[in-house]
């Protein structure tokens, strides 16, 4: 269960890792990415972030490419968030799939 600790640092993690990722959008060509959800652990050290990508097909570039920059990201949120957090907490992403999942079940049911 989530302690009302962590729902607030999450909601803090998850706002302003959208702005930072909105921001590099112009560098991307044209991939979106938001963030779906951000989990943090019950200690606070380690944050995961889950990435909605459009368009999916390029979604394992996307993250190789974020994943390879995940310290420059986290030292651009600590930045931000420095007033809010003594210790801004390591960060792990992974492809939120779930809307791919929905447009699948919905193809089949078509059927």
């Amino acid at each position: 269960m989530e302690t009302t600790r962590q729902a607030k640092i999450s909601r803090l993690l998850q706002k302003e890792l959208s702005e930072i990722f909105r921001q590099q959008t112009a560098k991307t060509h044209g991939v979106l990415v938001s963030v779906s959800t951000v989990r943090v652990s019950p200690d606070l050290s380690i944050a995961r972030a889950y990435l909605s990508i459009f368009p999916s097909d390029k979604s394992a570039e996307m993250m190789a490419n974020i994943n390879a920059q995940a310290k420059t990201i986290r030292y651009e949120l600590a930045q931000r968030v420095r007033f809010q957090l003594r210790k801004t907490p390591e960060l792990q992403f992974y492809v939120d799939d779930s809307l791919d999942y929905i447009e699948n079940i919905d193809h089949l049911l078509e059927k």
